[in-house]
């Protein structure tokens, strides 16, 4: 059972808070005399002597580290997709070709180009372009990789670079021969990728 305990009442008609200040005398605030503080130094931040931000640096535009990207992203990527198509082959000159991956190669060199080029008004066509020449020698590398590995396993004997410097015109006219609605649609989608992240990376 709870219980209440009131606060003890004053007597009647006094002042509980009257009289004297139990904390002293009375006590007067002055302002602070000139000289007693030290001034904030000039050019300080907010008066308060603190420094000021460091101005924003300069956005980067650099076409020539565009292009550069460029063309060392379109020799690393179309080495790296020729040798996925050449992975995805089966040992009758058959292969799979996952077109989405043609999408992922135009994004990474859009993403290379744009992080060297910056905001340059360049960087985008750069993108388009090297997606564009690494989707199509991607896929004339991993045929010449098709095939070689296709002549080895029948007993023949064909190299890649034979296949690229000697019979270049056999293996264009195959890829012309494949080439249709889907292809198009799928080489249009990485050069869209490689605009498209070259500008919003360089952006940045």
């Amino acid at each position: 059972m709870s219980s209440s305990y009131p606060p003890p009442q004053p007597p009647a008609g006094q002042n509980p808070y009257g009289g004297q200040n139990p904390y002293g005398g009375q006590q007067q605030y002055a302002p602070p005399a000139p000289g007693q503080y030290p001034a904030p130094a000039p050019g300080g931040f907010n008066g308060m002597g603190y420094p000021a931000p460091a101005p924003a640096a300069p956005a980067r535009s650099d076409a020539g580290m565009a292009i550069l990207a460029g063309i060392g992203s379109i020799v690393v990527l179309t080495a790296v997709y020729g040798g996925i198509l050449r992975a995805m082959s089966k040992n009758d000159g058959s292969f799979y070709e996952f077109r989405l991956i043609a999408i992922g190669v135009g994004a990474l060199a859009g993403l290379a180009i744009g992080k060297a080029g910056g905001r340059s008004a360049a960087v985008p066509f750069v993108g388009l372009v090297s997606a564009l020449a690494a989707v199509i020698f991607g896929e004339l590398f991993g045929g010449a990789l098709i095939i070689s590995h296709y002549a080895s396993t029948h007993g023949g004997s064909v190299s890649v670079s034979n296949v690229l410097f000697h019979h270049f015109g056999l293996l264009w006219d195959a890829w012309k021969a494949d080439f249709g609605v889907k292809r198009f649609m799928f080489l249009a989608f990485a050069c869209l990728a490689g605009f498209g992240v070259s500008k919003s990376v360089g952006s940045r």
